[in-house]
């Protein structure tokens, strides 16, 4: 069967699948399984003949949300949160795939900015760091400790401040998708453009390779998951901007609770980059294997969390998918 054929077919009774899934709650579980094991069906049979379709992946992902709401008042306790973080949000990372490319593509544009603007101008940096962070790093760096900015203040409320605020920069970067995509984007743009700045300014000084160490250190698991939080604000400005054929209400929903899904699995990631850049980043004299280790070891966590398993989880679906079918 033609693929084109396939969806005449079956575009009505997925339409419908879809609003069932939407007022879930007052369904009664027998309909909502039925339309899962026909939904299975389908979705066996366009991985058969159509395996690299758009059309697959859109019955996966509906398969998928009818999944979680036949389950989701089945008594789990702790491994309901479990199964939030090793299975769903790695579903939402990957439905949002193209989005999180975006949001790279966007910072890395602006970090460029950043370089070749202080670059240009060297009193770019306190335009954009300010004279009073500018002038206190200079004397830090004629004192031959250009990091003694970390290791200033307590632990403990360091760790609270810089966590909460990280957090906060997280949620900004995701509700600025209900002003559209564009919104996220700038914000993006601007944090971008301030770590471009923020380096060449050192490498000027003749310290890069020192600053390096010390806020790639904690900053390897920050700024990823500020570029993630970005991702997650476009996922809902986009759902809103391009709803495709869904009415533009109900795409908007869709894009926002996969979004939401997304930045809320930022959050330990910047309570642990918090501890670092306020209990190990101060420690400037600590060997540089040391440090370069935990630099590598963050960046190979969010290439696993991130990358890997929300391919490892999409395609472990499916293939469980075709086994229950056959």
């Amino acid at each position: 069967m033609k693929e084109v054929v396939f969806i005449r077919q079956n575009i009505e009774k997925w339409r419908r699948a879809e609003q069932v899934v939407e007022s879930a709650a007052s369904q009664s579980p027998d309909h909502l399984a039925d339309v899962y094991v026909d939904l299975t069906s389908d979705l066996a049979f366009a991985q058969t003949h159509y395996p690299r379709s758009r059309i697959t992946l859109y019955l996966n992902n509906l398969a998928s949300s009818l999944h979680n709401e036949l389950y989701r008042n089945k008594r789990e306790k702790w491994s309901r949160i479990l199964t939030f973080w090793h299975t769903e949000v790695p579903l939402a990372v990957y439905g949002a795939r193209r989005e999180l490319l975006y949001a790279f593509l966007i910072f890395l544009t602006s970090v460029l900015v950043g370089v070749v603007s202080q670059l240009g101008d060297e009193n770019f940096a306190r335009t954009i760091l300010g004279d009073g962070y500018v002038d206190m790093t200079l004397r830090n760096i004629a004192k031959g400790d250009p990091m003694a900015v970390y290791s200033g203040g307590e632990e403990g409320s360091m760790f609270l401040a810089i966590t909460i605020n990280n957090v906060r920069v997280s949620f900004l970067c995701f509700a600025a998708g209900l002003f559209t995509s564009i919104g996220t984007g700038w914000l993006l743009f601007t944090n971008g453009v301030m770590v471009g700045c923020f380096q060449t300014f050192f490498a000027q000084h003749g310290v890069l390779g020192e600053s390096m160490l010390a806020i790639w250190l904690h900053g390897t698991l920050e700024i990823s998951a500020v570029i993630i939080a970005g991702a997650a604000g476009i996922t809902m400005g986009n759902g809103w901007l391009f709803p495709g054929t869904y009415p533009r209400l109900v795409s908007f929903r869709r894009a926002a609770r996969r979004g939401m899904k997304i930045v809320v699995g930022t959050v330990p990631v910047f309570i642990v980059a918090g501890f670092i850049e306020s209990f190990l980043t101060r420690h400037t004299h600590a060997p540089a294997v040391l440090r370069f280790g935990l630099i590598a070891l963050s960046a190979a966590f969010i290439a696993y969390y991130y990358i890997y398993l929300p391919k490892k989880r999409i395609y472990g679906n499916n293939e469980r998918t075709r086994n229950r079918a056959v």
